[in-house]
């Protein structure tokens, strides 16, 4: 039988406030276990939870981002049930009424765009976590995250395959950046996914029974999840069984599913109006305010480095994938913006292989965005050649100085005097009867012979356009 995947996300993202959503409490990372945990975020009678606006601001620049509509009337629920590292019992959440509801965005997955449903955002608290490896027979709890503001985007079960499902993920993560209320850092849990995954086989309109994979903070895990996942789904049909609905767990060093609990419903939660918030109400004249202050979007950067630039959609798509990488070409790109596409290779040929060869990001290259641009520049005005930057990007790379430095004191200075180049094409040609003659028959490929030959005879210095354009008039 031919099954289809039906998936659907939902995306954790932390925003980017200096304190909780409920408390005055700091969200720094990395702090030791329970400092950062006050009185309302331990949950200790007597104490009134206080929202963050900053929190309220953040939520509705994501859902002017994606075209949602904002509830300007929205309401904080309690959603309860019994954890460890949940202290209260409850978790203060977002269900009747969100704060953002309907939205989409586009992703372009084998060069076709296809659309995908944002079901709705709602804001709702962290809870603290549990450490299973720092003794042998407790577990330890860690209360610093209890109470950091998350931002839940829920997507429509929209995406047929784990290939799409990571183009949604990494559209929603390099547009919580561009926007700047959250620092996408999925090492650090900042940006979390969990995915409802079913199948069906094909044609049928009714959903499969859907299992949550949870808490995935890779890319590249969520697809394996997800593929795993299927397969797990399939085998079970296949052989006359049913699949359970049940949230399960990814481990991505044994690379299998390990089911956790149940799957429960909305009704398991009891969900009921938080007494102690009263209901946001949110003004047009914020809203306007809001609006005013976002920064330009990845889907119009990108059309403008189409329009204005002249690059192709594939290499647009690119540099606009993550925000620090759009940064960096843009960067290059002043005092050559003539050659647009030129730093475009660079960013995305020469320096993106370096990058990954060290595993680093771009925020930590050895070559900054202002000295590739000189690099860049050297080549547009033929001082080099592009296969000479190459050498001089790699001294860059491992500290030896600026391009110009490098080139001065390494004398890679492009030879663009016609008269020497003249000199080499004529001994070269003159070394060379039967090669010339295989060229005067019709034979063009023996052309790269004599490029070879005069670029040896240069050290790799003369310009390869006026070394071509010398070499067909001596021949012809």
């Amino acid at each position: 039988m031919e099954w289809e995947t039906v998936i659907g996300l939902e995306i954790h993202a932390q925003l980017s406030t200096k304190s909780k959503i409920f408390s005055s409490a700091a969200t720094k990372f990395g702090q030791e276990p329970n400092s950062q945990a006050c009185a309302v975020d331990l949950g200790l009678p007597g104490v009134l939870p206080v929202l963050n606006v900053e929190v309220v601001n953040k939520a509705i620049k994501f859902g002017l981002a994606v075209g949602a509509h904002i509830n300007q009337r929205n309401i904080f629920d309690r959603k309860n049930y019994f954890y460890p590292d949940l202290p209260k019992g409850y978790q203060i959440s977002q269900m009747d009424i969100p704060i953002v509801g309907e939205g989409e965005i586009e992703i372009t997955v084998d060069n076709e765009i296809k659309v995908v449903g944002i079901t709705r955002a709602h804001l709702e608290e962290d809870a603290g976590k549990s450490v299973h490896d720092m003794f042998n027979e407790y577990t330890a709890i860690d209360l610093n995250r209890a109470g950091t503001p998350l931002l839940e985007i829920v997507s429509d079960p929209d995406m047929r395959s784990a290939k799409e499902a990571v183009a949604y993920a990494k559209k929603i993560h390099a547009l919580v950046q561009y926007i700047d209320i959250c620092d996408g850092n999925m090492q650090e849990g900042s940006f979390r996914c969990d995915a409802n995954v079913s199948i069906r086989p094909m044609g049928q309109e009714e959903l499969g029974t859907r299992a949550e994979l949870k808490n995935i903070n890779s890319f590249k895990f969520l697809e394996r999840a997800i593929n795993l996942e299927v397969e797990r789904q399939q085998d079970i049909l296949e052989e006359g069984g049913s699949v359970l609905q049940e949230t399960r767990l990814y481990d991505a060093v044994k690379h299998q599913t390990r089911s956790m609990r149940s799957k429960e419903e909305a009704n398991d939660y009891r969900y009921f109006p938080d007494p102690d918030l009263l209901p946001v109400e949110i003004s047009d004249e914020l809203m306007a305010s809001i609006k005013a202050t976002l920064p330009e979007l990845p889907v119009e950067k990108k059309a403008r480095f189409i329009a204005d630039l002249g690059l192709n959609e594939y290499d647009a798509d690119i540099l606009t994938s993550q925000k620090s990488l759009a940064d960096y070409f843009e960067a290059t790109l002043k005092g050559n913006e003539k050659n647009a596409k030129l730093c475009a290779n660079w960013v995305m040929g020469e320096l993106s292989a370096l990058l990954n060869k060290n595993q680093l990001e771009i925020e930590q290259s050895h070559v900054s965005a202002q000295a590739l641009s000189q690099l860049v520049a050297r080549i547009g005005d033929d001082t080099i050649s592009g296969k000479i930057a190459k050498d001089v990007f790699k001294a860059m790379w491992e500290g030896e100085g600026s391009a110009d430095s490098i080139i001065e004191s390494k004398g890679l200075k492009q030879m663009t005097d016609t008269g020497a180049i003249e000199a080499i094409v004529d001994e070269i040609i003159a070394n060379n009867s039967p090669q010339v003659e295989q060229f005067k028959s019709g034979n063009e490929k023996i052309l790269g012979f004599f490029v070879g030959q005069a670029m040896k005879a240069s050290q790799g210095k003369a310009n390869p356009k006026l070394l071509n354009e010398l070499l067909r008039k001596k021949l012809s």
